[in-house]
């Protein structure tokens, strides 16, 4: 097997609810997740309660999209 190229070194803290950050390579500040419309209906959170954030899934698919 080749060696290992690469290693992500990310990290997530949650904040409260669905909020996170996320703390990636050469990015300087956090980014944050959370949910919107028809995401944060699904999970059942009050339009309001939580700040409204890009979700992980918006990210995956800007990333596919790249």
């Amino acid at each position: 097997m080749d060696e290992t190229k690469y290693i992500s070194r990310v990290r997530i803290v949650r904040e409260r609810g669905p909020v996170r950050k996320a703390y990636l390579p050469a990015t300087p500040d956090p980014i944050l997740f959370g949910t919107h419309d028809e995401v944060r209906e699904h999970y059942g959170t009050a339009a309001g309660q939580y700040p409204e954030y890009a979700t992980t899934l918006d990210y995956v698919v800007a990333a596919a999209a790249g």
